[in-house]
């Protein structure tokens, strides 16, 4: 966990008990639905059963929407952020101790390159969105802000959303 030193007191805080800003929670989501954006891409050419891609290429495509409405609000909440660096480095801390790599499989991996079955293509997806589920649970426990946790809890509800998808088409096969 990201380890943050209150200045008051000189002790350390994992991530776990320090409140995200809401501009972090929006980097955040934006991290966890690019890495999906990249999986399910990625998939969809690596799969042979046509309910199968086009299941990756909607949630590619949702995943495409969800990052056009974070950036949005990104850009509308710039100028209220602009020079908060040291709290930017945090959130890059955190993104790559907590998230890289821990969600989604890597895009450079084999697993996102071939599968042994479409079935095996679903699990991963099924796997990666739990992981997703589980993350974003841990944060909301965590987190006290309530515009924060809206952000958490909305990214959720996506994530959710994915996951009986995907699981459905599964019990399909």
């Amino acid at each position: 966990m990201v380890k943050e030193t209150n200045k008051e007191t000189g002790s350390e805080n994992d991530s776990r008990t320090t409140s995200f800003q809401c501009i972090d929670a929006i980097e955040i989501s934006l991290f966890i639905e690019k890495e999906g954006l990249g999986f399910y891409e990625k998939a969809a050419k690596n799969v042979s059963d046509t309910r199968v891609r086009d299941m990756f290429l909607r949630l590619a495509e949702e995943e495409r929407d969800h990052i056009q409405t974070l950036q949005n609000k990104v850009q509308f909440l710039q100028p209220a952020i602009s020079g908060k660096g040291k709290a930017r480095r945090r959130v890059d801390s955190f993104v790559n101790e907590e998230l890289k790599g821990k969600i989604f499989p890597a895009s450079e991996t084999k697993e996102v390159q071939k599968y042994k079955s479409d079935v095996e293509a679903l699990e991963y997806g099924i796997e990666s969105e739990k992981r997703s589920i589980n993350i974003l649970s841990q944060l909301l426990e965590n987190e006290k802000k309530l515009d924060v946790k809206a952000i958490f809890s909305h990214l959720m509800v996506e994530e959710k959303k994915h996951l009986a998808l995907l699981e459905g088409l599964k019990e399909k096969f």
